[in-house]
């Protein structure tokens, strides 16, 4: 036998099946659900995963504005970002995020998971969050799923 009877399979931007999942984050606890939404949108739920190819697949999340903190983290918890100039640095926390856009939580906590290079940004663009339960991506027909 001059050949392997087996091959390893790596997926492409042709051959992967990408589909439209939808995932409700009523009263979800905010960690649980963005693990699972980044393991959705990086393909590591699919057999044919390949680590340097989007194969994940297009997650919508709905009442993003019900996800909940566990403990004491909603006013103790602080996110801090940098304006770019001399004494720029803004402290915030994720009830004064919520009450901008309840949205920008989840897509802080799902953009943390996934990987800091120019396939991450690309995988951040298939995340679509909306704080109510409608959406406008009905015609794409999307698939309801319950994280664990």
């Amino acid at each position: 036998m001059d050949t392997l009877s087996y091959k390893t399979i790596s997926a492409n931007r042709q051959t992967v099946d990408k589909k439209w999942v939808l995932i409700d984050a009523d009263s979800a606890v905010l960690g649980r659900v963005s693990s699972g939404i980044a393991r959705i949108i990086r393909g590591k739920h699919k057999i044919n995963f390949t680590p340097h190819v989007d194969c994940g697949d297009n997650v919508i999340v709905i009442n993003a504005d019900k996800v909940r903190l566990t403990g004491k983290k909603m006013t103790d918890r602080v996110y801090v970002r940098h304006t770019g100039y001399p004494g720029g640095q803004r402290f915030t926390t994720p009830r004064e995020m919520m009450a901008k856009s309840a949205s920008l939580l989840i897509e802080r906590a799902v953009r943390g998971m996934l990987p800091k290079t120019r396939l991450g940004r690309a995988l951040f663009n298939n995340l679509y969050v909306y704080n109510g339960a409608e959406h406008p991506h009905a015609a794409q027909q999307p698939q309801e799923i319950k994280l664990p």
